[in-house]
């Protein structure tokens, strides 16, 4: 059994550490330059308190690098604050809901297929539906819906789906006829002659 405790056994319970004391001497090994080494930035004061990425002011290796390259519209994915993403749920994991079920964003958290109802969901065409179910979600494939309608169902959209604008498409100038060029030609001798006449 140990000793009991008392003033002549009393001792931390980790073991101390005497803090470093530099510019003490050689003797003490911290002496002369007090492990800063000679000169240089990192010798003087306050040199240890640099932002990471900071290569003493040469061009960083982070702007030295290409820069991702991409389209970066409201409707691009997956850049920058653009992010239009969704959750994906495959039509062969609606197994799980009963025939004559309602499928919603709620009741997809109940059954564990998504996380949460923060992020719109889309229903993709993976795999094969076989019971009638109504789905209210955000987005859904072609082929989805053309499964999920196969099998007696429903589907309707939380959201009006984005109808893309037409690329504008730029008529090319059109190219003057000889006969179109011969006419002004024309009005020109014509008032030429009547000016003649006038001076006349």
């Amino acid at each position: 059994m140990a000793d009991e405790l008392n003033l002549s056994n009393l001792k931390p319970a980790a073991a101390r550490r005497d803090r470093k004391r530099v510019g003490r001497g050689m003797g003490s090994g911290k002496g002369r330059y007090a492990g800063r080494g000679i000169k240089g930035q990192k010798a003087r004061s306050g040199s240890h308190k640099m932002r990471p990425g900071f290569e003493g002011g040469q061009m960083p290796v982070y702007m030295r690098l290409g820069k991702q390259r991409g389209p970066t519209s409201k409707d691009a994915m997956p850049i920058g604050p653009f992010r239009t993403s969704t959750v994906p749920v495959n039509v062969r994991d609606l197994d799980r809901f009963d025939d004559g079920a309602e499928v919603t964003p709620e009741t997809l958290v109940e059954k564990r297929l998504i996380k949460n109802t923060r992020t719109d969901v889309k229903i993709l065409g993976v795999g094969e539906v076989e019971k009638k179910l109504v789905v209210r979600v955000h987005a859904i494939s072609a082929s989805a819906k053309e499964k999920i309608e196969g099998a007696g169902g429903k589907v309707e959209l939380l959201r009006e789906p984005k109808v893309k604008a037409a690329p504008k498409i730029r008529k090319a100038p059109k190219e003057e006829t000889p006969e179109a060029a011969e006419e002004p030609a024309e009005a020109e001798e014509q008032a030429e002659a009547e000016e003649q006449e006038q001076d006349v």
